[in-house]
């Protein structure tokens, strides 16, 4: 199979994989939010930076790295485990014995027992990245998206039926743990790689000098992605991170799961065409071109019907979350393209280059976030849409330079699906001013509505991502089209 064939087929399966996986968690999601309180989901947000913490140290860049390396050995791979694993370890005991300082913190007694179960997460995870590794550098998504899927369906039924019998914030963090703890077994079960526990020096020092930096550039990354729900839950309460963790959790669906589809896909594909400067660069145009039209619809749809969602699919009690899910809409939608322009950097070799850029990137938001801590919760979720502008205007500039794609050529490429999610948001909102449009079956109407005034639009100015998205449904639906295949 060529690289082409195998990456449309990879990107399928992932694909599949984050619209099973997404729509069952978001289901249980919605159900869990109808029986917690905003209180138990601030809870759970507090704890989530220690969480992305650990796994980046766990990872330590080496996944990226094993991705890039073009040949790796059983030496590469058993050295990276054995390292992950003592990381595990050392991270495990570090939370426990300072999970009594988080909480004095933040004021929560509450994270103390918290921290220290949910922990064992970290354990979990550590025993499966190199079974994940391997899928992704064979394209294999297929089988990512069976276990994902298991879990998935798993860890939320458990967690609901928790949450139904009172075990309150205690049925968010069992549900993490087994969605981990099933993931983990299945991979070891069904993954061919088997262990020798073989430590190598040299492959540790060739694997960890290029992604050392990107440790520290994760890091920093991970830290800035989670310091809003630090500030939000030390300086204003538990109860505003839980409606700001509810509407991370809406857009993310629309803007970092859809990135994360297209990077796992496209991070190794085009890691073997890092030499091909053309056919590199023709990759990337395509990637920038069809993800943001996808972005753009999505998110447009959700900054549209925000109002309606909440009220609709998880109640008035959490209805402050609008205000900051429209404001986290507008940032979404520069999420993907600062994570696929530095995606060039990272198959480029420019790990330095990336951690600079991190750092500069973070200096810049400390001015907005000591804003927002001093004028409210309003300005500081605005000051996170100026920032991931910022962000992105410094990481096309040097990811232009890596391949000859500038800015404004990806602003030019991506006009087109931009102009027309806006033309339609903005008739359908002035629709909404003149009419009361809250209700449930006014839901159904905007989206329609929606998608309409898109498809329309689409077809009259002849988008080019839509035309290819239409040639692919139709090609997909002949190949499964028992007369076509006649």
């Amino acid at each position: 199979m060529n690289l082409r064939k195998k990456t449309v087929k990879g990107m399928s399966w992932s694909f599949i994989d984050v619209v099973a996986k997404e729509s069952i968690v978001f289901v249980i999601g919605i159900i869990l939010a109808r029986l917690l309180s905003p209180e138990e989901f601030g809870l759970i947000g507090m704890t989530s930076i220690f969480m992305v913490l650990s796994q980046a140290i766990i990872d330590s860049g080496f996944g990226q790295a094993l991705i890039r390396k073009k040949n790796c050995t059983e030496d590469d791979y058993s050295t990276v485990f054995v390292f992950n694993i003592i990381s595990g370890l050392i991270i495990y005991f570090i939370f426990f014995f300072t999970a009594k300082y988080v909480a004095i913190f933040f004021n929560e007694p509450k994270l103390v027992p918290i921290i220290r179960v949910l922990s064992i997460g970290i354990l979990i995870k550590a025993l499966s990245l190199i079974q994940t590794i391997i899928l992704i550098k064979n394209i294999n998504f297929k089988l990512q998206t069976k276990i994902s899927i298991i879990s998935s369906i798993v860890s939320g039924l458990i967690g609901v039926t928790l949450a139904v019998m009172g075990f309150s914030v205690w049925s968010l963090v069992i549900k993490t743990l087994v969605g981990y703890l099933l993931t983990t077994i299945l991979l070891w079960l069904w993954n061919d790689w088997k262990l020798n526990f073989t430590f190598n020096w040299q492959a540790f020092k060739e694997l960890f000098s290029f992604g050392s930096k990107l440790l520290i550039t994760v890091l920093i990354k991970r830290i800035y992605d989670n310091i809003y729900k630090i500030v939000i839950g030390k300086y204003f309460s538990v109860t505003e991170l839980g409606y700001y963790t509810r509407a991370e959790q809406f857009t993310n669906l629309a803007s970092k799961h859809l990135t994360t589809t297209v990077q796992r896909v496209s991070y190794p594909s085009l890691a073997t065409i890092q030499d091909d400067q053309s056919r590199l660069r023709n990759a990337y145009k395509f990637l920038i071109q069809h993800t943001m039209a996808i972005t753009l619809f999505l998110m447009g749809g959700l900054f549209l019907t925000a109002e309606n969602l909440i009220l609709v699919l998880i109640g008035e009690k959490w209805i402050k979350s609008v205000i900051m899910m429209k404001y986290l809409c507008v940032a979404g939608i520069f999420f993907p393209l600062r994570e696929l322009n530095l995606n060039i950097l990272k198959i480029k070799g420019k790990s330095d280059l990336i951690l600079k850029l991190e750092i500069y990137k973070k200096v810049i938001t400390v001015p907005f976030i000591i804003i927002g801590i001093l004028f409210g919760i309003k300005v500081l979720v605005i000051g996170y849409v100026v920032t991931s502008t910022i962000s992105y205007l410094i990481d096309s500039f040097y990811s232009g330079r890596e391949v000859d794609y500038k800015m404004w050529e990806q602003m030019l490429d991506i006009s087109s699906s931009l102009f027309i999610t806006a033309v339609s948001i903005f008739l359908i909102t002035l629709l909404k001013f003149f009419l009361d449009l809250t209700s449930g079956y006014h839901l159904i109407i905007l989206i329609l509505l929606y998608v309409l005034l898109n498809i329309t639009f689409f077809e009259v100015f002849k988008n080019k991502s839509f035309k290819y998205f239409k040639s692919l449904l139709i090609e997909t639906i002949k190949t499964i089209h028992p007369l076509q295949r006649k």
